[in-house]
């Protein structure tokens, strides 16, 4: 694998915010995911759950609730009392309603999509239309006492069931009337205590499932007003309830961190007669699970500990393989920091700040595995705070660490950054170009001459740099055929000649950065790109698809290397495309060529070029249960990938020169330390 320095960084003080709630679009098999910062983020199940989309969030807005439209149309509401649909191809807001209920605490859409209805502080249910080009009121109905905190749409969307404090009240569609109410009482000791409803479902049977503070999970017949089931599954409040779309199975979370599933089974074999069995009893979270999704081949969860767990049911997946898998997702799939090498120089990104920090060094040498003693510690340089409610979509820093810049939803920021002994200075570049914001992706030049600013519609700014402290704009690049998505990752070449672009259709387009034209469109493949990065000797632009694909295209040559066609003939191994997190970085080691450097969450990992591919049958083993093999093992283990494991999660890896790495973890009992303390359990023996 060959031997490095390796920086190790665990300063980087990221705290993901909590899941507050989710959206299935069981059409599109794509989730919604807000968080309670405001941020919406977008997975595509078809893209092996990649996080394939992100609209930072805003201090001024909450999202209490997401649900999807007719037609692809994502919406949201919150505390603001606004209902707000997301431009999903500009990622950012696309415009908002006020409810008039004040503040908002549920939605839902009927089954069709072509209506919202939202429950509001006020004891209000609100129906919009949903029209092109936004919603429109339609009606009220009828007012209750208290805030109306979950609802539910008939599968015929001729009812609508709510929650409230106490109470279940179920409500005509086409009149607006109550036509059924439910006190929902609790007891203890003869003492009557409030009993908040979370979470409710209304079955196409006209049942009514319920979730409360008390632990229970109740069924209701609704038209006589009568309990027919009660399960009490927590000494703590059962959150958030789900059911598949064939109504045999329900997912509950509670605030224990803890999730039951509900199966609806035979009294006994063979019998027509049915009762709902909790069966399944999973403890993936630590916190408050606050969001569940019922799909038909997986139970999803969402908790206030950042986790999003995705727990395959094995009774609905085919084969065994990738969709078998539990995956847990916590850290964001893009990269939250950025690295100027010659100035060994990392710049951490935070939702409203910026944090530039300066790598320590060490004048000793040691054995392979040694921790080495610091000579000069880690240096925290400067914090840039960004004002208003708008969270950083994007940043980064040159090469040299003379600039700095980063974008909100509606402004760009560019520093120059001086260093005068000990002291350093930072000096707002005035009179930036106006551009159309947000930028979703920031690249500086290999020599920091020039800024690449992706935006929306496929365009790309080029910005070039000027002493002792400007900017101009020096050209815009479009995609040939046109784009509706905006434009995510950017890869620059070492020379300055070439640049690539991914927009959200996920098409590779390089542009000639001497004249200003497009060059070649590489070959569509149908996943989306997570990494890219281009060969600084030979121009190759070497690929890394949500699939856990490889591809390696020569851009002068407008064509796929023989080495790719050699993969592809191939094939990766079963292992490496069974892994569930995608490729987030690649770098490359000019001292060797054939060598590309990439990383996952859980892995880095050396591709040799120069060494065969292993097939199925070798084991893809961590270098550390490598070493510990006898030396004619390892020469027949011997193969492409050199893989490490020793650092995880992995936010960030990068070369800092031919002899040395830097990588940036984020332990996850770090950050959980600052998380509110958990609902304790009692735990036997303890």
């Amino acid at each position: 694998m060959g031997e490095f320095e390796v920086h190790r960084v665990r300063f980087f003080g990221l705290v993901p915010a909590g899941v507050r709630c989710l959206a299935y679009q069981r059409n599109g098999a794509r989730l919604a995911l807000a968080r309670t910062d405001g941020a919406v983020e977008i997975y595509n199940f078809a893209a092996n759950y990649f996080q394939e989309k992100v609209i930072p969030g805003n201090e001024a807005r909450s999202v209490e609730a997401l649900c999807w439209g007719a037609g692809d149309r994502l919406f949201g509401a919150g505390l603001g009392g606004e209902i707000t649909e997301y431009d999903l191809s500009r990622l950012c807001v696309a415009h908002s309603v006020d409810g008039g209920g004040g503040p908002i605490w549920t939605m839902a859409a009927n089954s069709s999509g072509t209506q919202l209805a939202i429950g509001c502080e006020d004891g209000s249910i609100k129906l919009f239309e949903v029209v092109p080009g936004g919603i429109q009121f339609e009606r009220n109905m009828d007012r209750r006492q208290g805030r109306i905190l979950c609802l539910s749409w008939h599968p015929s969307d001729t009812y609508i069931a709510a929650g409230s404090i106490d109470a279940i009240h179920v409500f005509n569609v086409s009149s607006g009337q109550t036509v059924q109410g439910i006190m929902v009482s609790y007891h203890m000791q003869k003492v009557k205590r409030k009993c908040i409803v979370w979470s409710i479902a209304v079955l196409s049977s006209g049942t009514v499932v319920t979730s409360d503070s008390f632990g229970r999970v109740q069924f209701w017949d609704w038209e006589q007003g009568t309990l027919q089931e009660s399960h009490t599954v927590s000494t703590s409040a059962v959150l958030s309830l789900s059911v598949s779309e064939k109504e045999d199975s329900i997912i509950v979370g509670t605030s224990t961190g803890a999730t039951y599933q509900f199966q609806l089974l035979p009294v006994k074999t063979g019998s027509l007669e049915k009762r709902w069995v909790r069966t399944k009893p999973f403890q993936h979270h630590t916190h408050d699970v606050r969001a569940v999704v019922h799909s038909s081949t997986a139970l999803i969860s969402g908790g206030l500990d950042a986790q999003l767990v995705i727990r395959p049911l094995m009774e609905k997946v085919q084969k065994k393989g990738y969709d078998a898998a539990l995956r847990k997702f916590t850290f964001p799939h893009r990269r939250l920091v950025c690295c100027a090498r010659k100035a060994r120089l990392l710049l951490f990104q935070f939702s409203q700040h910026l944090e530039l920090w300066r790598l320590g060094s060490t004048d000793k040498t040691g054995k392979d595995g040694e921790v080495l003693p610091l000579c000069r510690m880690p240096e925290h340089l400067v914090q840039l705070k960004s004002k208003g409610p708008e969270h950083i979509y994007c940043s980064c820093v040159s090469p040299c660490g003379s600039w700095v810049a980063y974008s909100t939803a509606s402004r760009f920021h560019l520093y120059q950054v001086q260093y005068k002994g000990n002291s350093i200075s930072v000096k707002k570049v005035p009179k930036v170009p106006k551009l159309v914001l947000p930028a979703y992706q920031l690249q500086f030049s290999a020599d920091s001459g020039s800024l690449f600013i992706a935006s929306a519609q496929g365009s790309v700014h080029v910005l070039q740099l000027l002493e002792p402290g400007g900017c101009k704009h020096l050209h815009t690049f479009w995609p040939p055929s046109g784009c509706p998505e905006a434009v995510y990752l950017l890869a620059v070449s070492a020379d300055g000649h070439w640049l690539a672009a991914v927009g959200g259709d996920w098409a590779i387009h390089v542009y000639n950065l001497k004249c200003f034209k497009h060059h070649c469109t590489v070959p569509t493949y149908n996943c989306a790109v997570t990494a890219l990065a281009i060969h600084p000797v030979t121009n190759n632009l070497v690929i890394a698809y949500s699939d856990q694909q490889l591809f390696e295209f020569s851009i002068p040559e407008k064509q796929y290397t023989a080495w790719s066609r050699m993969v592809q003939n191939s094939g990766l191994h079963k292992v490496w495309l069974e892994r569930d997190s995608p490729i987030t970085h690649i770098t490359f080691n000019p001292k060797n060529p054939s060598h590309i450097l990439l990383h996952d969450m859980y892995m880095f990992c050396i591709l040799d070029k120069s060494l065969p591919l292993p097939d199925n049958s070798a084991l893809l083993m961590n270098q550390s249960t490598l070493k510990q093999l006898p030396e004619t093992a390892r020469q027949w283990q011997l193969h492409a990938f050199k893989i490490c494991k020793k650092f995880q999660p992995l936010l960030f890896a990068d070369l800092l020169d031919e002899n040395s790495l830097v990588m940036v973890e984020r332990p996850i009992m770090d950050f959980k330390t600052q998380l509110p303390l958990p609902i304790q359990q009692k735990k036997f023996g303890t």
